[in-house]
């Protein structure tokens, strides 16, 4: 492993890494020590693994957060949605999942397709600075978006005042539309969210070396038998760059 690797992405001597604790696909629980677990964190300590390193994670609340805390030298790597707008500043790998972000509406609605709702008078609850609500800021022209803190009150948004559609993740949607008679999921989707692991912009060999290591857990099946050891629905190994 080269040096100047383990130096630009462990200079501490421990690999930090950033998980986003809200994606309910990638980080599924918590081990005895009150360590995240789940898909997310496994890709991060298989990276720590290669390097030689010891891994640290340092959780986020929420991806937004995750992102806003790149120049804070708080963590090496992190594990998140990858977005125009984060790639500003963070240098992603291709995508190792994806999840289909699509719609639900209520019962009766005159929506049946995901072409149908950007239109005026429809409103969308999201769940604010989710990658989802990120492409919903650059695409979403003519309907209203509603943004508010976390799933679940994007949820109760949605059910309470009678909006017309609520942003998700399918995997998610399939829960939601449970508790509410008539709901129904739009088929297809509107993006797929592309998990991505990044890196400081000017680590340029360590991002390097991520987007090599990326590329390889999933030709190897290594992304695949993460999916399956944590029995993640919704979440499919990403094709290749």
């Amino acid at each position: 492993m080269s040096s100047e690797v383990i130096a630009e992405l462990a200079p501490t001597g421990v690999l930090r890494a950033g998980i986003n604790l809200s994606n309910f696909l990638l980080v599924t629980g918590r081990s005895a020590s009150g360590d995240p677990e789940g898909v997310a964190p496994d890709m991060a300590k298989a990276v720590a693994d290669r390097l030689g390193v010891p891994i640290r994670y340092v959780p986020f609340a929420k991806p937004g957060l995750l992102a806003d805390a790149v120049d804070d030298d708080v963590w090496d790597i992190g594990l998140i949605g990858a977005e125009p707008q984060r790639a500003e500043k963070i240098a992603f790998t291709a995508a190792y999942t994806e999840i289909e972000a699509t719609y639900l509406v209520p019962g009766g609605s005159s929506i049946t397709a995901i072409d149908q709702v950007d239109r005026p008078g429809v409103r969308i609850a999201v769940s604010a600075r989710s990658a989802y609500d990120l492409w919903l800021e650059r695409n979403i022209k003519h309907a209203t978006v509603l943004r508010v803190e976390g799933l679940s009150a994007a949820f109760a948004k949605f059910r309470d005042e009678g909006l017309e559609a609520l942003a998700g993740l399918r995997p998610g949607l399939l829960t939601d539309v449970e508790s509410l008679p008539g709901a129904r999921i739009l088929d297809g989707q509107f993006t797929a969210v592309q998990q991505a692991i990044g890196t400081q912009r000017r680590k340029t060999t360590g991002a390097a070396f991520l987007r090599d290591f990326v590329e390889e857990a999933k030709a190897s099946g290594v992304v695949a038998r993460f999916i399956e050891k944590h029995k993640v629905r919704g979440l499919s190994v990403a094709a290749a760059a």
